[in-house]
């Protein structure tokens, strides 16, 4: 029977499986460290040793870990610190916006982050049209799946098969979606009063 996982072995197992997911590879005890904020790496070393111990990390020839995802603890035995939530590629207008050939992966984020009764997904920012807001290039960007918001909100637009985040303005007959740029190349865009939006900037997470 596998051996339940402590708390900070959990933690370990979230970052491991972020890098997994983006780079492929098991990050090293000094990424674990970087991202535990630990000022040494013993603390990292002995916590992924542990993992390897529980049968979830293997350490191959080159000293490299490789995870053995089919050995980790179902998700009834581990606490429920993370949710699964989809990663979209590009999304074309008129198609729903979870169909299966938009998910390009699913993320482990945690609970605090969410809100129950919500439902949500990522997309990984390109450019530099929101900087000013804290979106920059490479970021993954929460989105809360609703088609209304306030005013100031930072939302997702579907507008010519490119899915775009500005901040939303309702100006009489018109939506203005403003960027949030250090460029000045980018301007508003200009929306009728029955465009749609598909969701709401929720969390920005930065991966460096």
């Amino acid at each position: 029977m596998q051996k339940r996982l402590g708390t900070k072995e959990v933690k370990v197992l979230g970052i491991i499986r972020k890098h997994v997911n983006y780079n492929g590879l098991v990050p090293s005890v000094r990424q674990v460290m970087k991202e535990l904020d630990y000022k040494s790496p013993r603390s990292a070393a002995l916590l992924m040793r542990a993992l390897e111990d529980k049968g979830i990390l293997e350490k191959k020839g080159n000293g490299r870990y490789i995870l053995k995802e089919y050995q980790v603890p179902s998700e009834m035995e581990l606490p429920r610190y993370t949710v699964k939530i989809p990663l979209l590629g590009s999304v074309a207008c008129g198609s729903p916006i979870f169909a299966e050939e938009n998910i390009e992966a699913e993320v482990s984020v945690s609970t605090k982050l969410v809100k129950t009764g919500h439902k949500y997904f990522l997309l990984k920012a390109e450019g530099d049209s929101m900087d000013l807001a804290g979106i920059n290039d490479g970021n993954l960007v929460l989105i809360r799946q609703q088609q209304h918001a306030e005013n100031d909100d930072l939302v997702l637009a579907l507008i010519d098969d490119h899915a775009t985040i500005k901040k939303y303005r309702h100006n009489g007959n018109h939506i203005l979606l403003l960027p949030q740029s250090s460029n000045r190349d980018h301007q508003p865009i200009i929306m009728s009063e029955e465009f749609r939006i598909q969701g709401v900037v929720e969390s920005v997470i930065a991966l460096e």
